[in-house]
C-alpha cells in the first residue's frame, strides 16, 4: 500500500515526542501539511525531563500555550551547591531567567493538545523500517522527496512519500541509522538511580540542590505537587529502590528527609554522544535523535525544541518557495554548533559531581566558591542556562557591521552578536514576537538616533521593497542602544525564529542586500516579475 502528503509537499516526522510535536506544531502553523507517526502504541507516561529554560518557554509563549505551562509547572528560583553537605554556592535566576519545572508526560499533553487543535495528531504503532531509493548524494534538488517505507501495528507495510523527513525518533533513532551517520561519544561508566517521590520534612519547593562528595552525586528538584526528584549515580551491583535512595538521602543528603510514597523509579546509562551529520539530503534529525548527553543542567529536551525550530521555519520557507533550497543547509552546522557545546557543559557539570581524590574536590569547592563570590554564577552563567545567550556562529562577513565599534563590542562576554536571540522584551513591546505574530515573517528593526539625516527609514524601505516577506519595524533609539548596544543609525534583521540574521548601519546598505539574497535568492524577484507581468 502507498500513502502520500498532500502534493507530496509536506514533512513527515518519525517521532511523536516533545521534540516531534513541537515541530509538527510549528510547521502546521505556518501551513505545511504534517504527517507525524511514532512507533509505541502509547504516549510515554513518564515524567522523564524537567527543566524548560526561558527560551523554550518563549516558544510554547507563541504557541499561546504560556499560561498553561506557568500554571501546570513550578518555577526553580536558584540552584544550590553542596560539598559533603556543606553549603558551597548558590545560582539564583531573577525572573527572565527561570527555568519551569514540568514532568516530560505533562508536557507532550500540552503540545498534544496544542497539536490537535492546529489539525495534528500522531500514528502510534507505526515504525520506520527503511527509506526506498534514498538519494545519498546530499542534494536537495536531485528528486522531489522522500519514500519511507513504514510498519503498522498489524503487520501492514505502507510506502509514503514526503517532499522532506525529520526524525526526532530518540537516542537509538531509525532516520539516523538510515542516514548512516556516526554517533559520536562515549557512554559514562556509572548507571545513574532515579525515584520520584513524596517526603516527610523539609525540602525547598523552588530550588534544585546539588549534593557532590567523593561517595557520589546526589540531586534532588521540586517537582509539582509536592513529588521530589532524587537522582544519583548508582553504587555497583546495586538496583534502584525507596530503600537504597533513603541510604544515599541519608549519607550525603540533606538532613530529617524521608522518601515516602515513591511515583517513579528508574535506572538509567548516561551517554555523550552528538550525530556526525544532522542531515543528508532531504532527510533531518533533531532531539536526542541528533545529540543525547548527562541531565546535569537540564539542557536536553531544551536543545531538542531549539532543533525542531530551527528546521520548522526553514522547511516552511523552502517549501512556500519563499526562500531557495540551500536554506536547509544552515540547519545542521548551527544546531551541531549548539548541540556541541551542551553536551561539553553537561559533560564538564557531571565530571565535577562525580569527582573523588581530595585535591580534585578541593580544586573543584574552589572554583565554585570563586564564581559565587564574583557573581559569576548569576550574571553569566544563568543567562547561558536560559538560553538567552544562544546564539549560531555567523559565516559571512555581511552578516556583521563595517564599522569596528559594533564587532568589538559584540566578542564581549554576553552582548548581542549576528547569530544571537533579537532581545525578547523589545520584540515582544513592538509586535515581532508572541502568538498574535505571523509565523513565517522577517523582520527589518532600524534605529534612527538623534542627528540621524533625514530618509534613513526611506533608505531601508526601498531596500526591502521587493521582499514583501521583510516588516520593517522601527524602534525607539533609547531603548533599543539598552537593549542592543548599538548606539549608531542601524538596522537588525530579524529571522522567522528571533535570532539575528544581520546587523549594520547606514553604510552597510549593500551588506543588508547581500543578505536578503542568501534569505530568499531570487525568489522574491520571480514573485515580483510575475506579479509586475499579471
Amino acid at each position: 500500500m502507498s500513502s502520500s502528503l498532500p502534493d507530496t509537499s509536506g514533512v513527515l516526522i518519525v517521532g511523536g515526542g516533545p521534540t516531534g510535536m513541537l515541530a509538527a506544531c510549528e510547521l502546521l502553523r505556518r501551513g505545511v501539511p504534517v504527517r507525524i507517526v511514532d512507533r509505541a502504541p502509547e504516549p510515554s507516561p513518564f515524567p522523564k525531563a524537567l527543566l524548560v529554560w526561558p527560551r523554550s518557554i518563549d516558544l510554547f509563549e507563541d504557541l499561546g500555550l504560556l499560561d498553561e505551562l506557568r500554571a501546570t509547572g513550578l518555577q526553580i528560583n536558584s540552584f544550590s551547591y553542596f560539598s559533603d553537605r556543606k553549603p558551597l554556592a548558590t545560582m539564583p535566576f531573577e525572573e527572565s531567567l527561570a527555568p519551569v519545572c514540568l514532568p516530560q508526560n505533562e508536557t507532550e499533553r500540552i503540545l498534544r493538545r496544542r497539536l490537535s487543535e492546529l489539525g495534528g495528531t500522531v500514528e502510534r504503532g507505526v515504525r520506520l523500517l527503511t527509506f526506498d531509493n534514498l538519494d545519498y548524494s546530499g542534494s536537495l534538488t536531485a528528486t522531489d522527496g522522500v519514500t519511507a517505507v513504514l510498519e503498522h501495528a498489524d503487520g501492514r507495510i505502507e510506502r509514503a512519500r514526503a517532499a522532506y523527513v525529520l526524525g526526532t525518533d530518540g537516542a537509538g533513532s531509525a532516520v539516523r541509522a538510515q542516514l548512516g551517520t556516526g554517533f559520536s561519544g562515549s557512554t559514562y561508566e556509572s548507571a545513574f538511580a532515579l525515584v520520584d517521590a513524596r517526603i516527610e520534612g523539609s525540602l525547598p519547593s523552588d530550588q534544585a540542590l546539588y549534593y557532590q562528595s567523593p561517595a557520589g552525586a546526589l540531586v534532588i528538584v521540586a517537582l509539582p505537587d509536592g513529588v521530589f526528584r532524587f537522582f544519583s549515580s548508582l553504587p555497583p551491583g546495586q538496583r534502584v529502590s525507596v530503600e537504597l535512595m533513603q541510604s544515599i538521602v541519608d549519607e550525603r543528603g540533606p538532613v530529617g528527609v524521608k522518601i515516602l510514597d515513591p511515583v517513579w523509579e528508574s535506572v538509567f546509562r548516561v551517554h555523550r554522544r552528538h550525530a556526525n551529520d544532522f542531515q543528508l539530503g532531504r532527510v533531518f534529525i533533531a532531539g536526542d535523535a541528533a545529540h543525547v548527553h548527562s541531565p546535569a543542567g537540564g539542557q536536553g529536551l531544551n536543545t531538542g525544541f531549539q532543533d525542531a525550530h530551527n528546521i520548522a521555519w526553514k522547511l516552511a520557507a523552502v517549501i512556500h518557495g519563499e526562500a531557495p533550497p540551500e536554506l536547509l543547509l544552515g540547519y545542521g552546522p548551527e544546531r551541531a554548533a549548539v548541540a556541541r557545546r551542551v553536551v561539553r557543559d553537561a559533560d564538564i557539570q557531571t565530571r565535577a559531581w562525580m569527582l573523588k581524590g581530595r585535591l580534585e574536590v578541593a580544586a573543584r569547592d574552589t572554583a565554585f566558591r570563586l564564581l559565587d563570590q564574583s557573581g559569576v554564577l548569576a550574571q553569566h552563567y544563568a543567562p547561558v542556562m536560559a538560553g538567552r545567550r544562544l546564539a549560531y556562529p555567523p559565516v559571512r562577513p555581511t552578516q556583521h557591521p563595517s564599522g569596528r565599534a559594533c564587532r568589538l563590542r559584540s566578542r564581549l562576554p554576553g552582548r548581542l552578536q549576528a547569530g544571537a536571540v533579537f532581545p525578547r522584551e523589545l520584540a515582544l513591546a513592538h509586535g515581532f514576537a508572541g502568538p498574535e505574530v505571523q509565523p513565517t515573517g522577517w523582520t527589518l528593526a532600524a534605529t534612527a538616533p538623534a542627528g540621524t539625516p533625514v530618509g534613513w527609514f526611506d533608505e531601508l524601505a526601498t531596500a526591502i521593497a521587493d521582499r514583501p516577506a521583510v516588516r520593517l519595524v522601527k524602534l525607539p533609539a533609547a531603548p533599543a542602544a539598552r537593549a542592543t548596544g548599538c548606539r549608531e543609525a542601524g538596522y537588525h534583521l530579524i529571522r522567522p525564529d528571533g535570532h539575528i540574521a544581520a546587523h549594520g548601519h547606514r553604510e552597510d546598505l549593500s551588506r543588508l542586500r547581500a543578505e536578503l539574497r542568501v534569505a530568499f535568492g531570487a525568489v522574491a524577484g520571480l514573485a515580483a516579475a510575475r506579479s509586475t507581468a499579471t
